[in-house]
């Protein structure tokens, strides 16, 4: 069976989304209503069941607003960093429910998270406690999610650069933002290195790491003030043009808002 993957919502409004392999699924993120969760699964034929561990890239709200609620009733793993999970275990959404979910990734190795899933993280630049994204391996496929970093690192271009699919923040659009009502200090917060990476910022970024084994890229966690999603896919298409990459070569998609994908062959 093919890897598969589904996005629940990107975006401030809440992230989440699975990883399926072939006899196991890995949840990433949980800022989605656990009740919403259950009907999207059901409609895949799924269930709580089809998710056999967690990963969480940072202690943000919109990142784990639910985990809590997962932890309490479906009981899987909660992998990540230990800084992340000391910072969780006196987080309101998680403090209560998170202990007895605790597994801390080790920094350098390949973790074996599941039946099918391995999982080494890096550390991205975000204003959080700390921030990371995943180089998730199944098979010969590996699967790297970064999001809500200020600046792409050369680490996580190194393993962007290794990967078949990348899920990779395309947060604003320059003029938007600047051109737009947010107060100076939100703009500066966006901008300023620890934020998040704007079209511009995703689009060199792909310019970096394209090579011929990437089959996927989906741009995530689109901003739904100063971002369209139009916007985000035209300025991604143009670096694959620029690169000399025809259309249909590489699977470009936008993960939406509030809005789940459909279930997506990788």
């Amino acid at each position: 069976m093919s890897l598969r993957f589904i996005s629940f919502s990107s975006g401030s409004c809440g992230n989440c989304s699975l990883l399926l392999g072939p006899h196991s699924g890995i949840m990433i993120d949980a800022g989605v209503g656990i009740r919403r969760i259950k009907k999207e699964l059901e409609a895949l034929h799924l269930s709580y069941a089809d998710i056999s561990a967690i990963l969480v890239t940072h202690d943000h709200g919109d990142h784990i607003r639910s985990l809590g609620s997962f932890c309490k009733r479906v009981q899987a793993p909660v992998w990540t960093t230990e800084t992340i999970h000391n910072a969780l275990l006196w987080h309101p959404f998680t403090r209560d429910f998170i202990g007895p979910c605790r597994q801390d990734l080790q920094a350098g190795v390949w973790n074996p998270v599941t039946e099918d899933f391995d999982v080494q993280y890096f550390v991205v630049p975000h204003d959080a406690t700390q921030c990371v994204g995943y180089a998730i391996r199944c098979g010969e496929e590996l699967f790297v999610l970064m999001t809500d970093m200020g600046h792409t690192t050369p680490e996580a271009l190194d393993w962007a650069s290794r990967a078949t699919t990348v899920v990779v923040e395309s947060n604003y659009d320059v003029d938007m933002l600047l051109g737009g009502d947010y107060p100076q200090y939100l703009k500066d917060r966006i901008t300023h290195g620890i934020g998040h990476l704007s079209n511009d910022a995703c689009a060199e970024a792909i310019g970096q790491f394209l090579h011929p084994g990437l089959r996927n890229i989906f741009l995530c966690h689109l901003s739904g003030n100063n971002n369209t999603p139009e916007l985000a896919y035209d300025s991604a298409r143009a670096a694959l043009a620029a690169a000399g990459v025809e259309p249909g070569t590489i699977s470009l998609r936008v993960l939406k808002r509030g809005i789940a994908s459909p279930l997506l062959v990788l």
